[in-house]
């Protein structure tokens, strides 16, 4: 398990949401089809509101229109950004990898760091959630409008799109970026919502748990985490499977191929080395609710598209070859499977930025865990290593 990466070793407590190998991801119980029924809305039967998975995250319960209107409104008021954080941004060339900007801006946010001014002024510790709470809603607040900074600045005229006090968090969000269709605002909800957790141990989670256990504040938690995040067996796989779709359409010209071509061509990717981007989870064994709640979004809303309709072919083809080979616990379609398709069919193809997405995501789960660390006073993790050396000598008994 050591070598293996720790792989299915209990290790810390994550209060958010939990990953069952069979039902997938519950946040605080709660499934993704619990959440779309039971949380509100921007409308009636509408995707649930970022802000409504922010509250139950928070407190563990579900909350109502008029709470989570009033989160919209307080996050809302804190999103002003100051102006060197852009600084640092454009202190970079417009070439630099989004995620690179990101961290970036996420690194210019900690000057205002109200937990390291608290600490620095001889805080309690049973006090110490209280200003991680206030930095946390702060950097929630703020990063839809550094994200959309980044992607305006190095994609489109650079002008700033300013915040619309009458949105909601996932809406404003798809507005700062320069979209204004109902359905990309209805999606950006949904995606933000599902991307929020994934219980502790995934990368992004588990470095921004362990980055605070220290004392360090949340900014600069959450930008390792995010440098986590952009790598490419983590975040970094959403781009890349737009980026393996886009080979096949290329390869043969047109997104309607049979299944006989799919076929050739994913033994083709696995034979060059490769996995097939989208499939397989370290913890799922069946296909990720994630990829279902989007599947359905897209039957709903473009049912028409080719490049949804590949995708759907796909999801027929990849599991029986994966199991055949018999190499993969899990041959079962991801989150990172679909919504490339849907970003890029609601006119935001740049699949460069998609991780950005993720990050914006991320932070409404990591947020909410690292105010309930400091409130329950976690320790510093510091877990223990063995030399190769040792391992070889155990191996020998």
């Amino acid at each position: 398990m050591v070598l293996g990466g720790m792989r299915g070793m209990t290790a810390l407590v994550w209060l958010g949401s939990a990953v069952d190998p069979d039902e997938g991801i519950r946040f605080r119980g709660m499934t993704i089809p619990d959440c779309q029924k039971k949380l509100p809305g921007a409308f009636p039967g509408g995707e649930p509101l970022p802000e409504g998975i922010l509250w139950l995250l928070l407190t563990g319960k579900i909350p109502n229109k008029e709470q989570v209107d009033s989160l919209s409104q307080e996050l809302r008021s804190r999103a002003k950004i100051p102006d060197y954080a852009f600084k640092a941004i454009d202190a970079l060339p417009v070439s630099a990898h989004p995620m690179t900007q990101f961290t970036t801006g996420v690194m210019a946010l900690q000057v205002e760091s109200e937990f390291q001014k608290a600490y620095e002024g001889g805080i309690p510790k049973a006090r110490y959630w209280e200003p991680t709470y206030e930095d946390t809603l702060n950097l929630i607040a703020r990063l839809p409008g550094i994200a959309a900074y980044i992607y305006r600045r190095k994609y489109k005229d650079g002008k700033i799109i300013p915040l619309d006090d009458s949105l909601d968090y996932g809406a404003n969000y798809a507005h700062m970026l320069g979209f204004e269709n109902p359905e990309m605002l209805e999606f950006m909800r949904l995606y933000i919502s599902i991307h929020s957790d994934h219980e502790g141990g995934n990368v992004s989670s588990h470095t921004a748990h362990l980055v605070a256990s220290p004392l360090s504040d949340p900014y600069l938690a959450f930008a390792a985490a995010l440098n986590g995040l952009a790598g490419p067996l983590h975040g970094l796989a959403n781009q890349e499977v737009l980026r393996w779709i886009r080979s096949i359409v290329a390869e043969f010209g047109t997104p309607n191929i049979s299944t006989e071509q799919l076929s050739e061509y994913i033994h083709k990717t696995l034979n060059s080395g490769q996995v097939i981007p989208g499939y397989g989870h370290g913890v799922l064994r069946k296909t990720d609710p994630r990829y279902t709640c989007q599947r359905e979004f897209a039957l709903k809303h473009l049912p028409n598209d080719p490049y949804f309709q590949l995708v759907s072919k796909i999801k027929e083809v990849v599991p029986p070859i994966l199991t055949k080979l018999g190499k993969v616990k899990n041959p079962w379609p991801n989150v990172d499977a679909h919504s490339g398709v849907l970003l890029n069919y609601y006119g935001l193809t740049e699949e460069n930025y998609y991780t950005i997405l993720f990050g914006v995501s991320r932070a409404v789960g990591v947020g909410p865990q690292l105010i309930w660390d400091r409130a329950l006073g976690m320790p510093l993790e510091r877990p223990k290593s063995v030399t190769l050396e040792k391992l070889e000598q155990l191996c020998a008994k």
